[in-house]
């Protein structure tokens, strides 16, 4: 089969085409043959490492974690029911050698979720890790492993930071389903479009309008979760539209370190959480896939322009230029075609 790999880290240029063996399943594990695979910039900055050239955990490995195929197989003690089976999958890569850049990938089969006849392949390869990311940030405010559906989050206001990219496009739908009223940021009239596909309920483009005062226009008490993908750049919007006990989610760092004014934090019970969705509790993690597979199930989660994420293809041979294009922040969700 073919497969992507990379031997040492470095960047795009890294990645190599060869030909390996199919994997054969173990017990407990699926063989699934790859219809796309998803990127995201934990894929980039996992081949990136902290430097050039660094010693990698396995001989080599396959980049990407998400993606959607069909069950060709099954290893010992699964169901063989399953084979046949369309599915999406999460952290393929993770503590793993082996991602969903390949044409087969044998996996536990819990990180295969059956996959909707009604959703496509793209859908499933867009979910993984943006929508599991943004589940947490939108329930680190209960207990741990407390869920999203409808109604959980009515008379909630929530601020995605960055609504046109995947994490803040799956934390508007997820948040919408949920019942709650969404508020998002971003910076240009294209991205108020697909900010606006994706369910948002206020758009601010930040370079057009003070976003305090925007934001305070419509949540007058403040808003009660704050999803953000840039805390840096705004520790001063935290504080000053946060509601009292409000909680602020941060998935992705845009500086080094952020400020946090004690006292007044103190007050409102404002409440930090970093977010990183591989080391999330076991029972946090599977209540988030359950949900996930929930709101694709009722059809709350979309991608395409007109949902709000553009997508942006690329064939196997290309993955280079598919990493490449999510180091320059392109603008929709990048996926590969492997076997569509």
């Amino acid at each position: 089969m073919r497969a992507i790999v990379y031997r040492e880290t470095g960047d795009p240029n890294v990645l190599r085409l060869v030909d390996k063996p199919e994997p054969t399943p173990s017990p407990g594990e699926v063989l699934v043959r790859i219809a796309v695979s998803g990127v995201n910039p934990t894929d980039s900055r996992s081949r990136r490492g902290g430097k050039s050239g660094e010693r990698l955990a396995f001989p080599e490995v396959v980049p990407n974690q998400d993606g959607a195929g069909t069950i060709i197989g099954v290893g010992e003690g699964v169901d063989t029911s399953r084979i046949g089976q369309r599915v999406w999958i999460w952290e393929a890569a993770y503590q793993r050698a082996n991602g969903t850049a390949q044409e087969v990938i044998s996996i536990p089969e819990s990180h295969a979720v059956p996959l909707p006849d009604a959703a496509s392949w793209d859908l499933g390869a867009s979910l993984g890790i943006p929508a599991l990311t943004a589940h947490r940030c939108l329930t680190v405010h209960e207990k741990t492993g407390a869920g999203l559906g409808p109604g959980s989050l009515s008379g909630k206001k929530v601020l995605v930071v960055g609504g046109a990219g995947a994490v803040g496009h799956a934390a508007i739908q997820l948040a919408r389903w949920s019942g709650a009223e969404v508020i998002t940021t971003v910076s240009s009239p294209e991205k108020e479009f697909l900010a606006t596909m994706a369910g948002a309920h206020h758009v601010v483009n930040y370079r057009r309008r003070d976003v305090i005062e925007a934001v305070k226009s419509v949540a007058h008490n403040g808003v009660d979760i704050i999803v953000d993908v840039a805390p840096h750049a705004n520790q001063g919007l935290i504080q000053a539209v946060g509601a009292q006990n409000s909680v602020t989610s941060i998935y992705a760092s845009d500086g080094d370190a952020i400020s946090v004014p004690i006292r007044p934090s103190m007050m409102a019970n404002l409440r930090y959480q970093f977010v990183m969705v591989y080391t999330v509790s076991p029972e946090a993690k599977k209540q988030a896939v359950a949900d996930v597979q929930r709101a694709l199930m009722e059809g709350a989660l979309k991608v395409g322009k007109e949902a709000g994420l553009p997508l942006i293809y690329f064939d196997l041979e290309q993955t280079a230029a598919a990493h490449a294009a999510v180091e320059g922040s392109a603008l929709g969700k990048v996926l590969i075609n492997v076997h569509r």
